[in-house]
C-alpha cells in the first residue's frame, strides 16, 4: 500500500491488485465495528434504565442536560401540527418546491413496493395465504444538532405512510432548543402525526418502552449517532428495528472514461459525512487514478468540509487499481457497498456481476447524491458490507405478515395423519393427539 499526496496535500490509500499485501490491506481499510463501545454502552444502559423507571422525569432531566435545554414541563418538547404548517409555510418557493417534487417521486417509487394480501384454495377444501397489514405506530428518528436532514425525514416517513402505518412519531433532537424550520417542513409534507424535540439514548428508550408522553411504538427506523446506534442494538426485541447503521460508504467503478472532476466529488460527497466515511474508486485505468488524484487536490479548498473530507480520505479513502472489469465487480462484491456507482460505458451488463450492494447507480449522469435526495428510491441503505444479506429501507419494513391457514373436515383427516406421525416421531404427544382427534374414522 502506498499513501499519495496530491500537489496541494490531499491524502489517500493507493492500492493496486497485484500488490503482495493487497488482501491484508484491503480487509483492514473496510472493517467496521460498529457494536463495540464499553464507555458508550455503559452510558447507554443508564439512560435507558433511567427512562424505564422514572419515563417524563427522566426524559426532560436528561434533554435539559444532554441537549443545553432549559424546559420546565414536558410538554415543551412537544410539536403541534400548526407549528409544522407554519414551518412549511415560511420556506422559501425553491425549497418548498424541491421537498414536495422529492416527496412525490419518493412516494411513486414506494407505492410499487405495497404488498398485498393473498391466498390460494386446495382440491380438498384447505386455504392456505397471508394476510400482509401494517404496523400501528412507528417512530422515525431524525438526527439534528450540526446539520438538518430534511431528506431523512422524507425517507423514512413516506414508505410508512404508503404502508398505512396509522401513527408516525417523529423525534429531533433541537440542541439549545434550535430546531430546523425545514425539517419541520418536511414532517408536514411526509404526513408526520407527532413530533418531539428529543434525542440520543433517551429518544430511543422513550420510543421502545413508551412513557406518559410518549407513545410506545412498534418500530423505530432512523439513523443516529453512536448512542443511538448501541440504545437501537439494545432495545432490539422490546421494538423493531430498521437497522444499525455505520458510516457512509461509496464505491465507484469507472472506466477511466468520466470527467474525473465528477468522479472527485462524487468521492467527496460521502467523505463529507464524517471523518469515518469511506469513499473507494475502482478502475483499470492508471492515467484516470492519476487524473482524479489531482481533480481531488484542486477541489478540495472549495469545499466546506473539507477538514473532514481530507480525514475521511486519509482514514478510509483509496484510489485502487484493478487489472479488468471483472476483478472490479469481484472486490464490489467482497466490499458489498452502501452506494455504487457503475460509472462506465454500458452499466446495465454489469449488473449480472453485482451481487452485494445497497443502490446502484448506474452511467456517468447518475451521481450517488440524486439517491439521497430525490430519485426516489430510498437513502436508507445497509453498511459495513450487510449489503450482503439486508435491503434498503421499504414499505415492506413497515408491514407485517401473518399466515392464514384454514382446514376442511377432509383436509384436517388427511393432514392429522402427518401431524401424527411426525409429532410422534419428536415425541410430541400432545401435538399428535391434538392432530388425531380431527381424523376421520
Amino acid at each position: 500500500m502506498s499513501i499519495s499526496t496530491s500537489n496541494q496535500g490531499v491524502k489517500i490509500s493507493r492500492l493496486k491488485t497485484t500488490d503482495s499485501e493487497f488482501n491484508e490491506t484491503l480487509d483492514s481499510l473496510i472493517a467496521w465495528d460498529i457494536a463495540s463501545n464499553t464507555a458508550v454502552e455503559k452510558t447507554v444502559i443508564e439512560i435507558i434504565s433511567h427512562i424505564r423507571s422514572s419515563g417524563d422525569d427522566a426524559l426532560l432531566e436528561l434533554t435539559n442536560r444532554l441537549d443545553r435545554r432549559s424546559c420546565s414541563d414536558i410538554t415543551q418538547i412537544g410539536v403541534g401540527q400548526e407549528e409544522m404548517s407554519r414551518a412549511l409555510a415560511s420556506l422559501d418557493h425553491q425549497t418548498r418546491q424541491a421537498l414536495e417534487k422529492s416527496a412525490q417521486r419518493i412516494e411513486d417509487y414506494h407505492q410499487h413496493q405495497l404488498q398485498d394480501s393473498w391466498q390460494y384454495k386446495e382440491p380438498d377444501g384447505t386455504i392456505l395465504g397471508q394476510q400482509v397489514m401494517p404496523m400501528q405506530r412507528v417512530g422515525i428518528y431524525v438526527p439534528g444538532g450540526k446539520a438538518s436532514y430534511p431528506s431523512s425525514v422524507l425517507m423514512n416517513a413516506i414508505p410508512a405512510r404508503v404502508a398505512g402505518v396509522q401513527e408516525i412519531v417523529m423525534v429531533v433532537p433541537a440542541p439549545e432548543g434550535e430546531l430546523s424550520p425545514i425539517v419541520l417542513a418536511a414532517a408536514a409534507i411526509a404526513g408526520v402525526d407527532r413530533v418531539f424535540t428529543i434525542g440520543g439514548a433517551q429518544a430511543i428508550a422513550a420510543l421502545a418502552y413508551g412513557t406518559d408522553t410518549i407513545p410506545k411504538v412498534d418500530k423505530i427506523v432512523g439513523p443516529g449517532n453512536i448512542y443511538v446506534a448501541t440504545a437501537k442494538r439494545f432495545v432490539f426485541g422490546s421494538v423493531g428495528l430498521d437497522m444499525v447503521a455505520g458510516p457512509s460508504e461509496i464505491l465507484v467503478i469507472c472506466d477511466g472514461k468520466t470527467n474525473p472532476d465528477w468522479i472527485a466529488m462524487d468521492l467527496f460527497s460521502q467523505a463529507e459525512h464524517d471523518e469515518n466515511a469511506q469513499a473507494i474508486l475502482l478502475t483499470w485505468d492508471p492515467d484516470f487514478i492519476r487524473a482524479v488524484d489531482e481533480s481531488m487536490a484542486t477541489l478540495l479548498p472549495e469545499m466546506e468540509r473539507s477538514e473532514i473530507i481530507t480525514k475521511s480520505l486519509a482514514k478510509r479513502g483509496a484510489l485502487i487499481l484493478v487489472d479488468s472489469p471483472e476483478q472490479a465487480a469481484e472486490i464490489a462484491n467482497r466490499i458489498a457497498p452502501e452506494h455504487l456507482e457503475l460509472s462506465v460505458e454500458d452499466p446495465e451488463s454489469w449488473l449480472s456481476s453485482i451481487h452485494h450492494a445497497g443502490a446502484i447507480f448506474m452511467g456517468r449522469h447518475t451521481a450517488e447524491a440524486l439517491g439521497d435526495y430525490c430519485a426516489g428510491p430510498n437513502h436508507v441503505l445497509p453498511t459495513s458490507a450487510t449489503a450482503r444479506f439486508s435491503s434498503p429501507l421499504g414499505v415492506y419494513d413497515f408491514q407485517k405478515r401473518s399466515s392464514l391457514i384454514y382446514c376442511s373436515e377432509q383436509s384436517a383427516s388427511e393432514l392429522g395423519k402427518l401431524a401424527s406421525v411426525l409429532g410422534r416421531g419428536e415425541s410430541l404427544t400432545a401435538h399428535a393427539r391434538s392432530a388425531e382427534y380431527r381424523i376421520k374414522k
